[in-house]
């Protein structure tokens, strides 16, 4: 059995925000040691909001949403390796397999992230379905935005929001259909999840709630759903019904995962069941000293803070990845952060401060507050066109406040 060499790279595996944000920090923190990143994509890492977001709107070219330009890799001597799948690890021997080629480990970082959950249906029916996960797939998908055609979305959750949005704002006529009886249902609940229905609606969106699908076909013109017994007719189709983590490699490695959850589990401190292999990013189930549950989060600020867990711990920090969730969109002129996670408990009421508003196309959506509570304490909490609330959102989730005073808007935020 080979031994891990001290001269061996640290290396990562992923194209996304994690591994980028791993890298970052080794360098920034003085590790001055061997680093080789493998992706799969044509890419350097990148973050994956710009895709629904600023690249969809036309506010910025994809190239934004690189974490660094390509030469940095160089410069700061880490070997990237870009449309380089890793096939296999092995952490007894402590190698990876790519290109054919066995290379040695010091350390090594899953952040394979998640693929897009597919439905067999759409992609048997010899349409065109978009998909919307990577580089490639942003590009296909705005080039399909074309004023005056029109877009069947299937799922109504923030992706498929977002881009609904977006392709409002190209004169795209939308239809949204949605299993759930409200968008968002599981995750905000029946009346904050229809205030996003109400903006959406006001846009001109039309948003189809609790349908029963039924077959799907390829057209002359375009693709035909059958949605309650009706004929759906679209130019083009959207597939956006969550993701799946990435756990392929971990499985066939024999690394503990999670099979019910999803994702590869970890300690608080992000390590797998295999000594020297990390995990960060979506495709990490980890331990959360706060909430006292394993926890998987597909969210931008998540591969962040999974990052930095990572290289700290790398460093011989001894760092728990305790931040709660944080999370945040931007749909038409409403924009929003959330902090928390209720859970598989759930909550128990929610307590809306101030009055959201979509009255017309010309509306934000107000600018409001939303509160999870569950047994009195707050798990969750949410902030729509009111920036300034984020600090107060970020100290109130997991304190117990009188749902009079929260719900109160005559008594700051600051004062509860």
């Amino acid at each position: 059995m080979a031994e891990p060499s001290t001269t061996a790279p640290v290396v990562v595996v992923g194209g996304g925000l994690a591994a980028g944000t791993v890298v970052t920090e080794l360098r920034e923190g003085g590790y001055d040691g061997p680093i080789a990143v493998y992706t799969d994509e044509a890419h350097p890492p990148y973050e994956r909001p710009p895709l629904s977001k600023d690249f969809m709107l036309d506010k910025g070219p994809l190239s934004d949403a690189l974490v660094h330009p390509e030469d940095w890799y160089a410069q700061h001597r880490v070997d990237l390796h870009t449309s380089t799948p890793v096939t296999a690890i092995d952490p007894a021997r402590h190698t990876i397999t790519a290109a054919g080629n066995e290379a040695t480990y010091s350390s090594l970082v899953l952040a394979t992230g998640s693929r897009a959950r597919h439905l067999p249906s759409a992609d048997d029916s010899g349409a065109e379905v978009h998909y919307l996960r990577q580089w490639d797939d942003a590009e296909r998908l705005r080039a399909a935005l074309t004023e005056g055609s029109r877009l069947a979305l299937i799922g109504g959750g923030w992706i498929g929001l977002e881009i609904a949005s977006a392709a409002r704002k190209h004169g795209v006529d939308v239809v949204i259909l949605e299993m759930a009886p409200q968008p968002l249902h599981a995750v905000l609940g029946d009346e904050v999840a229809g205030h996003f229905a109400d903006l959406h609606r006001a846009h001109g969106v039309d948003l189809r709630t609790g349908v029963e699908l039924g077959a799907i076909r390829s057209t002359p013109d375009g693709v035909e759903i059958e949605v309650d017994g009706d004929a759906v007719s679209v130019d083009r189709l959207v597939v956006g019904i969550g993701a799946v983590p990435d756990v392929s490699l971990a499985e066939a490695a024999g690394l503990t995962v999670d099979r019910q959850s999803g994702g590869v589990r970890t300690d608080s401190r992000l390590r797998t069941s295999a000594a020297d292999v990390y995990a960060a990013g979506d495709v990490a189930n980890a331990d959360h000293p706060v909430l006292g549950r394993p926890l998987r989060v597909e969210h931008w600020d998540t591969a962040i803070q999974h990052g930095k867990v990572v290289a700290a711990n790398l460093l011989g920090q001894d760092t728990q990845h305790d931040a709660l969730p944080y999370f945040f969109t931007d749909q038409y002129d409403l924009g929003m952060e959330y902090v928390g996670n209720p859970g598989p408990a759930g909550f128990d009421r929610v307590v809306v401060r101030g009055t959201p508003d979509a009255r017309d196309e010309s509306s934000d959506g107000g600018t409001w507050t939303a509160w999870w509570l569950r047994d009195g304490t707050i798990v969750a909490g949410m902030h729509v066109n009111d920036w300034d609330a984020i600090d107060d959102v970020r100290r109130l989730v997991g304190t117990r406040v009188d749902p009079d005073r929260l719900a109160d808007e005559r008594v700051p935020l600051g004062d509860l």
